[in-house]
């Protein structure tokens, strides 16, 4: 009988935003898949959580795809983590997910903690219609996506490390406008947790005063929607004499 792929979030910050059914799941599991062993370990303690634990993360997901592949086709129950929110999301479990669905092998996501989520509900900004773009590329192409971007009309969402992130909300500015709307969340779920909105100006000036720490969403307005041109009538505008 084939096994299972679980995919399973854990907590951003706080340890009690994790799920009755996440703690059910990783003590079933026959193998936890964990980005570092280490940071899962504290969670797995703190659950009282005895399984059995390897490493899977970006440097190793390629190599590793299609042995764990095979030991879920032969009946196991894997559990994948990432060290903070749901695999997948700007961390490993892409690769393996895909690989076990492409073998029709049952992929199974739990729902749980994620960052982007409560920094778009918090932004304050329109969060019905949103884009998710992650990390922006730190070199090539990132003035390309940067220019594309500034015409989105939905609300976009990225992550990004608290060194690059004054010169991220720079060229935010540069590129969207500085009076556009923003908000930045940091360390979401923890105790030092802050939501910093304003103008991409303005946040960008005040973390430029304030060096940042933590995990960083940042939340930024869309574009207004470029208005339909009128359709102008026949006839109208024409020299006086034309098609006379």
């Amino acid at each position: 009988m084939p096994g299972i792929l679980y995919i399973v979030p854990t907590p951003v910050g706080n340890l009690e935003d994790m799920t009755l059914r996440a703690i059910r799941i990783l003590r079933e599991a026959d193998l936890i898949l964990a980005e570092d062993t280490r940071t899962t370990s504290v969670l797995l303690k703190h659950y009282d959580i005895h399984g059995r634990l390897e490493s899977h993360h970006k440097y190793n997901e390629h190599e590793k795809v299609q042995a764990v592949k095979e030991r879920i086709a032969s009946g196991l129950k894997v559990a994948l983590v990432s060290d903070a929110g749901t695999p997948g999301i700007s961390d490993p479990g892409f690769l393996l997910a895909r690989a076990c669905a492409d073998e029709g092998i049952e992929v199974q996501t739990l729902p749980g903690p994620t960052a982007c989520i409560p920094a778009i509900v918090s932004s304050g900004l329109p969060c019905d219609r949103f884009v998710f773009e992650g990390f922006l590329p730190q070199k090539k192409g990132r003035q390309t996506l940067l220019e594309q971007l500034s015409h989105e009309t939905r609300t976009m969402v990225f992550y990004e490390s608290p060194f690059r992130l004054v010169k991220t909300l720079q060229q935010m500015a540069e590129f969207f406008g500085p009076s556009r709307r923003c908000s930045v969340a940091r360390e979401i779920s923890k105790v030092h947790e802050e939501h910093r909105r304003g103008t991409l100006e303005e946040v960008a000036a005040w973390y430029d005063e304030h060096a940042p720490k933590g995990e960083i969403v940042i939340v930024v307005e869309g574009a207004e929607p470029s208005k339909p041109r009128k359709k102008q009538r026949y006839g109208e505008g024409e020299e006086e004499g034309e098609n006379s």
